[in-house]
């Protein structure tokens, strides 16, 4: 009967154990746990810093492309330029020869040479002539006599009292003003009128 009992035991034992090993296998140990858990985490780390390097880069590349655009806008801006004030230069040089030419004609005028004169009609053509090929460039006259005085297209040599004028008003064009394009390329000479002190 002694023996009976010890080997049910001994086999209660061994079952027990059995099971014991059977639950150790199917729930491993919390170190294993962790060591499952960590390269998940490893991994979510690594692809926040992949989605922050592509969100930098990306903002590169649009910062980059932002002043592409903005130098082809400039570029452009100066080739429209060079075509319309590229003869800038030229004309401040020109523009003596346009003074001597009204100049002489005002000379002659006041010679009181006739109106048939030979020269005198040369010069009024040849005046012409240059004044509609400044027109056909863009060029244009700023002569103000009589409007007021606008410091950004005339340089003021002297005030005078004139009470008959306005004050400020532009009262003589010593030299007449050119504009380029509605750009000053150079300003009308001109004598302002004041007002008279004590009025």
């Amino acid at each position: 009967m002694t023996n009976e009992n010890d080997d049910s035991d001994a086999k209660l034992e061994e079952s027990a154990s059995a099971q014991t090993e059977d639950a150790n296998e199917s729930n491993p140990p919390e170190s294993d746990e962790q060591e499952a858990v960590q390269p998940s985490e490893e991994a979510g780390d690594a692809l926040e810093i992949a989605l922050a390097e592509a969100e930098k880069f990306r903002d590169l590349a649009l910062r980059s492309e932002a002043e592409m655009q903005n130098l082809r806008k400039r570029s452009e801006r100066d080739v429209q330029n060079a075509h319309k004030f590229g003869v800038e230069r030229l004309v401040q040089n020109l523009l003596p020869v346009m003074d001597s030419l009204e100049k002489a004609i005002e000379t002659s005028e006041q010679a009181q040479t006739p109106e048939d004169d030979p020269q005198l009609e040369g010069l009024r053509l040849c005046l012409k002539l240059f004044s509609e090929v400044l027109e056909k460039e863009g060029i244009v006259v700023v002569d103000p006599l009589g409007t007021p005085f606008d410091p950004n297209l005339h340089e003021a040599l002297s005030l005078i009292e004139n009470p008959d004028l306005e004050p400020n008003s532009v009262m003589a064009v010593i030299q007449k003003g050119y504009q380029l394009h509605e750009r000053l390329v150079r300003p009308a000479m001109v004598m302002v009128s004041k007002a008279p002190e004590g009025a």
